[in-house]
């Protein structure tokens, strides 16, 4: 609905004062034209607002004239309207509707009618000394359904309890204000479409019958023919109401769903879960009602800088980082972890360390000239130890290495971040693999006694860069997984072969700088005779011994080249209902090979690779050895049920030893009580009728 002319030509005039009022400094509405759908509106007056009052006038133009606007009568309010001013450096006047809405539904008999319930035009003007400096034009238009204050209940949809009655009691019904063809439940068809395809209905639940009687009600026996005749001795009598279908299109809350968009979860909407103690998978919290994060890698591989520390929740990640991008995180000495079970705040302590070889952390790096800008540091490593005690954290001890580079160095830097969780009272010893068998991805503990630090592990190479062994830093063996590793040896043409045994084996060697592995998870370090098993060395080669000298460079034979670690495991009992596994022991094996240097067409002084490698394989040993096969499963493999699809053996399975399920006495008693309704079915049977028939 558009505007009367004299309206329109106003609006027109208040637009242009407004925008001169603006420029000059004087008074002015901000917006000077308001359209108004609801309830009340507001708008700022801006200039010198010292001694200005507020005005509100409702215009009449029915004659097709309105009137010239005058400051004379001052009036807040009329019988409808009141205006309100919220004084300061910009006034804010609101405009409201004094009567309720209500008052629209009552006087409309429909209540989304189109034309609009209240149609006037409001003028609100600003004086000084009664004249008039702003005036603000309201055109109202509210219809009978644009209140938000009608009661959101009378509109909902009603959706049945499909519990007891079947949400969907017409399924072909798919099209919304148009008959369905071949749809006869569809009451938007009229009787004369339905005429035409009456015989050509869908059928079934997906055709409107949703209470079909179902095959065990009595009352389906009467009318279906083929029914067996011990039919009316199990059949169900139930009504029709009680039907299997109930909830088969359907199955949910009864409750209509709110319609929500997509909200992504970020921190400043943060859940407190600290304040009644936190539970393992809770996310930590600091006393600013934020995530304590740490960068993490994501399930795709990326690095998340702003992950939140989950309790109890160990990890130990590497983040590849640009060093043109890096940026240091927030200081975390400054961070309070919230602790309210305890009534206090823990704070981490912090220690730095610097850290020695570079070339570990920072690869493929561009040194600029010396600029005589600072030097910056930057994290590499990054420890955090949380003491527990119950569902509370007592302590947090963190340890940094940094490493000071060029201000402007250009490389791709990789930081390692590690969480640990400790036992309140576990202090500084070492964390088991175990308790008190192995855990299976814990590190296999072991013990050198050549030295007076012993405690060790065994390892395998984590490569970096070009895959040197030179380069290739250590990972722990765990416990469990078979594994494959290696790295290259740079070889030239000239290479003494003696030395490069020596250099072979000491590669290898540094893998297993172990004498004994702890035969359990828990094995004490400073009792040997606590479960500690010695290592056997197998075809351990002697890096001295030349078995065949040659003079003809670029070969070597005999070059070991390949170290084989097993493992062998056993289940060793449980605890609680947990299979512990222990490791019953450990052999190391040395596999050699024959080198020679590879020449292309010419054969240059260039280093040649020579590859060597470690695997870790565990080997597991059955606590019972089988029982040896007889004479008769070897000959008759026809009876063997693991070869063939029919087992013979076991067609009366519940009633052999083989079934653990049920006591033995329980399942005699069950095939009794089976074997008794077969002989009543026989004795009911027809054939049998026939039989008594006939000798009778």
């Amino acid at each position: 609905m558009g505007f009367q002319p004299p309206a329109a030509l106003l609006l027109r005039l208040f637009l242009l004062q407004g925008i001169l009022r603006l420029l000059w400094g004087d008074l002015a509405f901000i917006p000077p034209f308001i359209r108004m759908s609801g309830p009340a509106v507001s708008a700022s007056l801006v200039g010198d607002t010292e001694g200005v009052t507020v005005s509100l006038a409702v215009l009449q133009d029915e004659a097709g004239i309105l009137p010239i606007p005058t400051c004379g009568v001052l009036n807040n309010e009329t019988e409808d309207w009141s205006v309100t001013v919220i004084p300061g450096a910009v006034l804010e006047v609101t405009v409201r509707w004094k009567r309720s809405l209500d008052w629209c539904s009552s006087n409309e008999t429909d209540s989304f009618s189109e034309s609009p319930c209240i149609l006037q035009t409001l003028l609100v003007s600003a004086s000084h000394n009664s004249s008039c400096s702003a005036h603000l034009l309201i055109q109202v238009e509210i219809y009978a359904n644009s209140s938000l204050t009608h009661n959101a209940s009378e509109n909902v949809t009603v959706i049945p309890n499909q519990v007891y009655q079947p949400l969907g009691p017409c399924p072909c019904n798919l099209t919304a204000g148009a008959c369905d063809v071949r749809c006869c439940c569809d009451q938007e068809c009229s009787s004369n479409l339905t005429t035409l395809f009456r015989r050509s209905c869908f059928t079934g639940v997906f055709g409107g019958d949703v209470n079909p009687p179902f095959d065990q009600l009595c009352s389906a026996g009467t009318t279906t023919r083929g029914v067996p005749d011990w039919f009316p001795f199990l059949c169900v009598q139930s009504p029709l109401a009680n039907t299997p279908f109930l909830g088969y299109f359907y199955h949910g809350a009864v409750s209509p769903k709110q319609d929500s968009s997509f909200e992504v979860y970020v921190d400043t909407d943060a859940k407190d879960f600290a304040d009644f103690g936190y539970k393992q998978g809770d996310p930590i919290m600091t006393v600013k009602k934020a995530y304590f994060t740490i960068p993490q890698v994501s399930l795709a591989g990326q690095c998340m800088q702003n992950a939140p520390v989950a309790f109890l929740h160990n990890f130990d990640v590497k983040c590849i980082t640009n060093l043109e991008l890096y940026q240091e995180r927030d200081g975390i000495i400054n961070a309070k972890i919230k602790n309210v079970a305890l009534g206090g705040i823990v704070t981490p302590k912090v220690i730095y360390e610097e850290a020695t070889d570079l070339d570990k952390f920072i690869t493929n790096t561009e040194t600029p000239l010396n600029n005589g800008s600072a030097p910056r540091i930057v994290n590499v490593e990054e420890h955090y130890i949380f003491k527990w005690n119950n569902n509370t954290i007592s302590e947090i001890n963190v340890k940094i290495i940094r490493a000071e580079i060029n201000a402007h160095q250009k490389g791709i830097m990789t930081q390692r971040f590690v969480v640990k969780f400790l036992s309140y009272n576990s202090g500084n010893e070492e964390e088991l693999s175990g308790n008190p068998g192995y855990q299976l991805g814990k590190p296999v503990r072991a013990l050198n006694t050549n030295r007076m630090n012993n405690v060790t592990t065994l390892h395998l190479w984590q490569l970096a860069g070009r895959g040197l062994c030179t380069s290739a830093t250590f990972k722990p063996i765990l416990f469990g997984e078979n594994v494959l590793s290696g790295c290259l040896l740079e070889v030239r043409i000239n290479e003494n072969c003696t030395q490069l045994r020596e250099n072979a084996v000491e590669r290898l060697d540094s893998l297993i700088q172990a004498t004994h592995v702890a035969m359990r998870g828990n094995s004490n370090y400073a009792d040997l005779s606590d479960g500690w098993l010695e290592i056997i060395r197998v075809d351990a080669p002697d890096p001295g011994a030349d078995p065949l000298a040659s003079s003809v460079n670029g070969m070597c034979l005999d070059i070991p080249a390949h170290l084989s670690i097993r493992i062998l495991i056993s289940d060793a009992g449980a605890v609680e209902g947990i299979t512990q596994q222990e490791i019953l022991g450990v052999e190391t094996r040395f596999s050699s090979v024959n080198w020679q240097y590879q020449c292309g067409l010419t054969c240059e002084h260039k280093a040649d690779l020579l590859p060597i490698s470690a695997s870790v394989q565990f080997i597991k040993i059955p606590a019972q050895l089988p029982h040896p096969l007889t004479r008769f499963q070897i000959n008759y493999t026809e009876y063997d049920c693991n070869r063939n699809e029919v087992c013979w053996p076991q067609l009366l399975y519940p009633w052999t030893q083989y079934y653990q399920g049920e006591l033995h006495s329980q399942c005699v008693a069950k095939g009794l009580l089976l074997l008794l309704f077969l002989t009543l079915a026989l004795f009911l049977s027809n054939p049998w009728t026939r039989i008594c028939k006939a000798h009778s």
